[in-house]
């Protein structure tokens, strides 16, 4: 795990928690692995009540199981659960779409492109860790461009249901590739302030999750709980 380091700008149990997300949503961390609060304070050389803080953070967003009298595990995937979260974020980033095309911050365009470029980047390089990354600011970015970043903290919530199932998904190049140019067209939709194009494309790119998640199911069973 990651050193500590200089906490000027963030807590111990902030760091703590950052660190774990990563580890979980990349899968460093498999579904079902057991983890202790001791073990943890160990290796970050905090107390347990920071980490029995970003536990308690972890699971309110369903990604660890505190059980009590018992082991604290990596929280398996839910259908369920997944089901939910990508109604929600669908509802809110379909929304933050249109609105973006209808009157975006054009102070955003800058680093929507670079970021798109970026992602081209890891594409060819088959880095799937940058780009899951790149993914994700990509979508943070669409917030603001709308004038509504607030909005991400929403779909970032929603999303961590499924960032980890998207890891097992991005294994090739053209699974990339696919949702790159995914990002393409949807920028270019909302440029030309093509309000319907960017529905379109979106709903197409949130939708490429279903069978991908059925394939996941049948050939990782025991990674669910259900």
């Amino acid at each position: 795990m990651a050193e500590l380091g200089t906490l000027e700008r963030t807590t111990s149990s902030d760091v703590v928690f950052a660190e774990l997300y990563e580890q979980i949503t990349q899968l460093k961390l498999l579904p079902g692995t057991k983890i202790s609060e001791t073990e943890v304070a160990k290796s970050f050389g905090v107390s347990r009540q920071p980490v029995r803080e970003a536990f308690t953070r972890l699971a309110s967003l369903n990604l660890l199981l505190i059980r009590p009298q018992r082991a604290t595990v990596v929280r398996p995937f839910s259908r369920q659960l997944i089901s939910n979260a990508r109604f929600i974020r669908s509802a809110v980033e379909l929304e933050v779409v249109r609105s973006a095309a209808q009157s975006r911050d054009t102070s955003v365009d800058a680093a929507l492109k670079a970021n798109l470029r970026e992602q081209s980047d890891a594409v060819a390089t088959e880095n799937a860790g940058l780009f899951h990354d790149l993914d994700y600011q990509f979508h943070k970015l669409l917030c603001a461009a709308a004038k509504q970043a607030f909005a991400f903290e929403i779909i970032a919530e929603n999303k961590a249901q499924v960032d980890r199932l998207c890891m097992l998904a991005l294994t090739s190049k053209e699974a990339m590739e696919v949702l790159y140019l995914d990002h393409q067209a949807l920028l270019k939709a909302l440029f030309g302030g093509d309000v319907q194009a960017c529905d379109e494309v979106l709903r197409t790119h949130l939708g490429r999750l279903t069978p991908t998640i059925d394939a996941i199911y049948t050939t990782h069973k025991a990674y669910f709980d259900e």
